[in-house]
């Protein structure tokens, strides 16, 4: 059964949104605010986060900023719900790094389909990774690297690649901007005359 954290500040939508949770087969868990939610986090984690964006103190993007931060749960997806709804606020939400945004009030279906759709998303994902975590070691040869010249970093990044991580996945273990590890992703490209991402693993299992 997967696990589900709801924070918002209307206690009254957290019931009904948590009956309703419970009702699809979810376990469900409710706080009121984001420091409550980190501390409940550390203890179990969950699967998904569903959180309202405005709070007192800490809000929305404080907590993915805050998870970011957390080895154990940088890669915990956060659907935002929130009643800011404006072209601006989706893509202030999205930049951030939520996996969904929806707008109050909203159709419990909906928030379902959306949670039923990043869920599955990230399960395959997570089979991809462990196909290629299987096909490949944790190091691919010193000796076959040094034939196309790589630098320390791009050793690096192409040791992320071929485990299956995206870049921004690559940008947080690495601890630099996204756009670095694009334009590292392009060296890789044009160092091993790989026309994409595929070309570039098929190269190294």
């Amino acid at each position: 059964m997967k696990k589900i954290l709801l924070i918002d500040d209307d206690k009254n939508l957290c019931d009904l949104l948590s009956c309703y949770l419970l009702s699809c087969n979810f376990s469900v868990q409710s706080v009121h605010n984001i420091r409550h939610a980190l501390v409940l986090m550390n203890k179990d984690k969950p699967d998904i986060v569903i959180s309202d964006i405005m709070m007192s103190d800490l809000d929305g993007y404080d907590l993915i900023k805050l998870l970011s931060l957390n080895d154990d749960l940088v890669y915990t997806p956060v659907v935002f719900v929130t009643a800011k709804g404006m072209t601006y606020d989706r893509i202030r939400g999205y930049n951030s790094g939520c996996y969904g945004y929806l707008t109050k009030p909203f159709d419990p279906q909906e928030l379902v389909a959306i949670i039923n759709s990043v869920l599955s998303h990230i399960e395959l994902l997570t089979r991809s990774s462990f196909t290629l975590c299987e096909s490949v070691s944790n190091e691919v040869s010193k000796d076959f690297y040094r034939e196309f010249y790589f630098t320390a970093r791009e050793e690096s990044i192409l040791n992320l690649l071929l485990k299956g991580y995206m870049n921004k996945e690559i940008a947080l273990n690495l601890n630099i901007g996204v756009r670095n590890v694009e334009k590292y992703v392009t060296r890789l490209l044009q160092k091993t005359n790989s026309r994409n991402r595929v070309d570039l693993i098929k190269l190294f299992i």
